[in-house]
């Protein structure tokens, strides 16, 4: 990539005036000009703010020796997300060091037009925006952009070689499935299956159908409905379910426990327990059980399946409360398709 590829430059990027600052004082980037800026929006319990975060804290290693100057702009999709505590601690969990800022009322993110998460901008040593990677993946691209803004800033030295792809998937030509977009459950973004659909605010006896379209979120039990999520209530002694059909490899949950407490789910995969295909957040019990702990409100990771398949994840809670704001699904690579050579 050559800078003849890069935008022209004709947008300024703005101040940074966020609510909290993390890992550092604030960062004015009026104070970097001759500096090559690299602004990430992020969500920390977005799956493909995750799936992009690796690359972003490597670039940060690798090219912070060079004059890159990397901050994150933290624009939450949830309320849970606004609190501080919650985002330090998925800064601690995901070895970020970086300077984070909080953006709980994007502002910033609709001062730079960022309507989509994750984003990237690069910011060349005059202060413009010069290069914007919208979503997770292209993440060679991005790293093309960015040596070469660092040349044109003056850096003289050998850059290293280009980052090999994290994932199958994100190599070049790789062709994948179609993977079950993501999936919300509160009633201003959701997509509720049952036939009983959404009452706002408002808790709802649901009946499992039995029978589910993928893409459509699906409720066992007395829940009510919430503008981000669903919530269970009614009687404890009562197991409630939210199931959803899928199409994709892995499976990530946003969940979060009633309250302060700790809630344990039980997780199933086409009506069976999770073995050798359950993901990191999820344990056995003596007798073979599945099930997450969940503690804080964040992005866990279910299910890890050996192949792409259709199925149907349900989550089930009895005494132990929580509530759901949506699944995530991951993608995989057509075997047949993919090239030798």
């Amino acid at each position: 990539m050559t800078m003849q590829d890069i935008m022209p430059q004709t947008v300024r990027a703005r101040e940074l005036l966020g609510d909290f600052w993390f890992n550092s004082e604030p960062v004015p980037l009026a104070a970097h000009r001759g500096q090559v800026v690299l602004l990430f929006f992020w969500d920390y319990a977005c799956a493909g703010c995750l799936r992009m975060l690796p690359y972003v804290a490597e670039w940060e290693r690798r090219y912070a020796p060079f004059g890159l100057v990397t901050v994150g702009i933290h624009s939450p999709r949830f309320a849970f997300a606004k609190n501080p505590e919650c985002v330090q601690r998925a800064l601690a969990r995901e070895g970020i060091r970086f300077p984070v800022v909080m953006d709980n009322e994007a502002l910033i993110a609709m001062q730079y037009e960022c309507r989509v998460l994750p984003e990237i901008l690069l910011v060349d040593k005059d202060g413009f925006i010069r290069y914007r990677n919208v979503g997770d993946g292209n993440a060679s691209a991005v790293e093309h952009a960015l040596q070469a803004l660092l040349y044109n800033a003056g850096v003289g030295a050998v850059l290293p070689m280009i980052m090999d792809p994290l994932r199958e998937s994100e190599r070049q030509g790789a062709i994948c499935f179609r993977a079950t977009p993501e999936l919300f459950a509160g009633y201003l973004r959701g997509s509720i299956g049952n036939v009983e659909g959404y009452v706002p605010e408002s808790v709802l006896s649901y009946s499992d159908p039995g029978i589910y379209v993928d893409g459509r979120l699906y409720a066992d039990g007395d829940w009510r409905s919430e503008r981000e999520c669903l919530r269970m209530a009614g009687d404890t002694e009562r197991e409630g379910h939210v199931l959803a059909g899928y199409q994709g490899l892995d499976v990530r949950g946003i969940l979060e426990p009633e309250g302060e407490k700790r809630a344990e789910i039980t997780v199933r995969q086409d009506n069976e327990f999770l073995g050798a295909n359950r993901g990191d957040d999820v344990r056995l019990d003596r007798r073979g059980r599945s099930y997450v702990v969940v503690d804080e409100p964040r992005l866990y990771n279910i299910v890890r399946n050996r192949e792409y398949g259709e199925h149907v994840i349900k989550l089930s809670g009895g005494k132990h409360r929580f509530a759901v704001y949506g699944f995530a699904f991951a993608t995989a690579v057509i075997p047949e398709l993919v090239s030798n050579n």
